[in-house]
């Protein structure tokens, strides 16, 4: 009893972190494109902008994985990240004009970016597979998102974007406190790292690479939603307030999702979760194209945010844990990283940017739907390999 406490303890550092940093994502990812729309930037230059963030994410999170890989010192990475980040963003409220601010984002991310990655690296030992507790963890990131979306959605309604800044350097604070509540454990080198563990033969079994196939397009489509949401409904007529209830309505049902996923994920593999997310992504892009003028159906559409990103994010960090064990798992968070919000993200936002120049956003939304498509092939693919392996393991265990 008192050792289900004391991990107990240990685990609240870690939840206060997921907290206060997706309150940082929760206004900032959201309102990023309304702040650089409020400085008069165009459309193309907005989607070059907010694609830095996606940009970063294809080279910071595996460098920073291999050093915390080499080092064990998870902890200290991060508090490093979130004092550069914390310091960074005051280049924000310098009016220096579209490289000045590309620069600005450029070095945020950097440190931004691999957070959500070291974080889950560092915890992973004391979830040890239980996909309830961790839910339990994570919600909390759902719960500072939704407080910082709708509330900074009736802010910047009220008061315009001029705020942004300085909601930037609160949230960035508070990440950065909650990084020295964080236990300093360091990782002990294992004899199998000291000898050099390379990652290349886990990255040659085919199941992982239909694995990192399917995250790639499942994220380049929902980078729709991230980089585009909020100025389409702003375009549709949309208030701000309006806005931000959506967004949190998404997030809502994925803290629903997040609280009783341990009932529910443990009664399929995690690579056929992976095929009915990826469904749930082609109706909810299509939703957001053809009925945009009825808000049921845009609500509908946000709900389904429980499938395309909760419980698709879990089965990934399920699928990590069992193909990038021990000291694998810090560039096995990084590659998820890379592979989805990096290239997947950069692609998807630029992509994104010039179709909406081209052919406006319903157009945009589409094609979304297909690659969502996509997404759900690699995803079915990679599942009729794992069921193909967990045969062929029953069928050798019955032989011996």
């Amino acid at each position: 009893m008192a050792d289900a406490a004391a991990a107990r303890r240990s685990l609240l550092p870690f939840a206060a972190l997921s907290a206060t940093y997706f309150a940082h994502i929760g206004f900032f990812n959201p309102y990023l494109p309304l702040w650089l729309k409020s400085l008069g930037l165009p459309i193309v230059v907005i989607s070059l902008l907010t694609s830095v963030q996606s940009l970063t994410r294809v080279f910071a999170p595996y460098a920073w994985g291999a050093l915390s890989d080499h080092t064990g010192e998870r902890v200290r990475l991060l508090r490093l990240s979130a004092t550069v980040a914390l310091v960074v963003s005051a280049g924000l409220w310098i009016e220096g004009g579209a490289w000045w601010q590309g620069l600005v984002l450029l070095l945020l991310f950097t440190h931004t970016s691999s957070m959500m990655s070291l974080t889950e690296a560092a915890m992973a030992h004391l979830v040890a597979g239980d996909w309830g507790r961790y839910g339990r963890i994570r919600l909390w990131g759902s719960v500072g998102f939704m407080l910082t979306v709708f509330l900074a959605g009736a802010w910047f309604e009220a008061r315009g974007m001029k705020d942004f800044p300085a909601w930037t350097a609160v949230t960035l604070g508070a990440v950065l406190l909650c990084t020295w509540w964080l236990p300093d454990v360091r990782e002990k080198p294992s004899q199998e790292h000291a000898a050099g563990l390379p990652i290349g033969p886990v990255l040659r079994q085919p199941a992982v690479r239909w694995f990192f196939a399917s995250l790639f397009f499942h994220v380049m489509a929902h980078f729709s939603v991230y980089g585009f949401l909020s100025l389409y409904l702003d375009a549709r007529g949309y208030s701000k307030a309006m806005i931000g209830v959506l967004w949190a309505a998404s997030v809502l049902v994925e803290i629903g999702w997040f609280f009783a996923q341990g009932r529910w994920t443990g009664r399929m593999r995690m690579t056929r979760w992976m095929v009915i997310c990826g469904l749930a992504m082609v109706v909810r892009m299509a939703l957001t194209a053809g009925l945009n003028q009825w808000l049921v159906a845009l609500l509908v559409a946000q709900a389904l945010h429980a499938l395309t990103f909760a419980c698709h994010h879990t089965a990934c960090i399920a699928l990590l844990s069992r193909h990038f064990p021990g000291r694998l798992r810090g560039r096995g968070q990084a590659l998820f990283t890379v592979t989805g919000y990096g290239c997947g993200g950069v692609l998807g936002v630029l992509a994104g940017g010039s179709l909406v120049a081209w052919v406006g956003f319903e157009m945009m939304y589409v094609v979304a739907a297909a690659v969502a498509a996509v997404a759900t092939g690699c995803a079915w693919r990679a599942d009729v390999l794992e069921q193909a392996a967990a045969v062929r393991a029953s069928a050798a265990g019955g032989l011996q």
